[in-house]
Formats: structure tokens, sequence, C-alpha cells
């Protein structure tokens, strides 16, 4: 494991500078991957759930926001989605926050689960992270299936958490999981 500072993010510190599965690799993203990554988060089904994230957003937000990992996902050689890593790193608090998005075309086939598996694995094995949250759309069952067969359990509804692109507030489900409750 590195602990290098990552170019651009004054302090953050590497998590690793790659991780790999069966069929993901997670690679930290960089300024050259903010153009495939804004052309998924503009996906209809992805967008959905998302909202506008332009590549000016997404560097911002993604890229160059020093309380974020942003992790490019592969597969097979083509970026296929974006994984994010919050780490809590106060001792009484301690957790990891995630989110994760995948490219229509790459959705429905386990790549998502997989994904958060092997970063997941990583946080708990080589970061000492107990605990794990995760917060989709109370209407986004797609999600929620995929995070509840990593491990995730309903903690409850927050509401009105997130705005949707048409302005409207929704409600999010707080997922959480601990290290011991992995699948």
């Amino acid at each position: 494991m590195r602990d290098d500072v990552r170019p651009g993010h004054a302090g953050a510190r590497l998590l690793v500078d790659e991780l790999r599965g069966g069929r993901v690799l997670l690679r930290h993203a960089t300024g050259e991957d903010v153009d495939a990554i804004a052309a998924i988060l503009a996906e209809p089904e992805v967008a959905r759930w998302w909202g506008d994230h332009d590549a000016g957003r997404v560097r911002q937000e993604l890229i160059e926001d020093p309380g974020v990992e942003a992790f490019a996902i592969e597969v097979g050689g083509d970026l296929a989605g974006v994984l994010l890593v919050a780490e809590e790193n106060d001792p009484d608090y301690r957790h990891a926050g995630l989110d994760i998005s995948l490219a229509t075309a790459h959705q429905d086939r386990g790549l998502g689960r997989e994904a958060l598996r092997v970063v997941i694995d990583h946080l708990a094995d080589e970061r000492g992270h107990h605990r794990f949250t995760i917060d989709p759309a109370v209407e986004n069952e797609r999600a929620i299936r995929c995070y509840a067969a990593v491990g995730f359990r309903p903690a409850g509804v927050m509401r009105r958490y997130w705005r949707d692109p048409d302005g409207t507030w929704r409600d999010g489900l707080l997922m959480d999981m601990l290290a011991d409750e992995r699948l």
C-alpha cells in the first residue's frame, strides 16, 4: 500500500493504485476519465438517480474533491462505471461511505456487487474499517437488491434526502453493513 499524496488532492492519501476482482479492475479515476464518467452519468437510466453531471461537475466533485476517492471501474479494458469512497477516520466514528454507478450496458451482470466487494474487502482488511454505509434512493430497487446481495441492511429512511433532477425532494434509504457481515 502506498501513502503517496495524489496529485491535485491536498493531503489526500491513496488507498492503493488499483484493486482487482475476477472481472473488474478498480483504479483511481483521473482527469483523463472525466468525459467518460460524465457520459455514463448522463445516460438516462443513470442520470435518473445521479442528476446532471457535466464534465465540470465530475471533475470538481469526483476527481478533485479531497474527501472522496473516486475509482474508475474497468471491465475488459472499458470504463464501466465509477465507485466513490469517503472515509471517516475519527477513531470514535470510523467507517466508510460508498457510492457506485455503472453504465447501462454493464448493469445486471453482477459487476456492481463485485466492485463493492473488492473495495470493501480492501477497506476492512487493509484499512481497518469495520462499518460501511451506502444510501440509494428509496425507489432504486435495482441498487437496493445489489447492496443487499453484498450484505448491506436497511438502517432507516432519510426523508427528503436528495433532490431529484426535476427539483422534487426524494427519500433515501440508509443501508449499512459491518465488516463481519460481508456476503
